[in-house]
């Protein structure tokens, strides 16, 4: 008997799966940008603060997380090319994100930092800035501080900064998904945003 139920779920299972392939099609919704995927399942957001269609596309990635299966990590990846402000600050952004991260306050943070730059349009300047925006949402500005020049939160702005370089050739522009290291996702004007999400999940299950 449960050979038979096994037997009728992937009878099930399959003609979705062709169905997906069919409606997902390379150079129309995705490129492929490298010969070989990633050893473990990624999906990397290149996104900035200062972009306004980061910011409105903050909700897509939260139901884009729900739909992700458990083996696929997801990685927000700050850029710091954007021309609204200057390289530095954007790096001191990538850093309170990390902050953030560390204190497992990230999605609450992140989202502070945006409404700050577009929904209260105030600018940030420098670390001062961010560190308000921190103490204003709970954080202690002596954690804020300490953390800021740790050793780990400045490591990972390296690896931060080092992917960005990476795949810099192909992401000139923000949002810009990169999923497995091996697809680049490109999102059509005919496209909703559960169809978004629902090309980011197909690319993730693809090697």
């Amino acid at each position: 008997m449960k050979k038979i139920l096994l037997l009728l779920s992937l009878t099930l299972l399959l003609p979705l799966q062709a169905c997906a392939q069919e409606k997902w099609r390379e150079d129309t919704h995705y490129k492929i940008i490298s010969d070989k995927a990633t050893e473990k399942k990624e999906v990397m957001e290149f996104f900035s603060f200062w972009c306004g269609h980061c910011f409105n596309f903050e909700p897509i990635v939260k139901n884009m997380k729900t739909k992700l299966a458990d083996d696929v990590e997801f990685k927000k990846i700050h850029v710091n090319f954007m021309g609204f402000t200057s390289s530095a600050i954007q790096d001191d952004a990538t850093k309170a994100m990390m902050v953030a991260r560390e204190l497992k306050k990230d999605d609450a943070l992140i989202q502070a930092i945006f409404n700050y730059i577009h929904v209260s349009r105030s600018n940030i300047a420098g670390i001062k800035d961010l560190k308000n925006i921190f103490i204003v949402n709970g954080v202690e500005p002596e954690d804020f501080d300490k953390m800021m020049s740790s050793f780990g939160v400045n490591s990972r702005l390296k690896m931060n900064n080092k992917a960005v370089q990476e795949y810099r050739q192909y992401v000139t522009s923000v949002p810009n998904f990169i999923v497995n290291g091996k697809y680049q996702a490109t999102f059509t004007k005919d496209m909703n945003q559960d169809d978004m999400v629902d090309l980011i999940v197909f690319l993730s299950n693809k090697k």
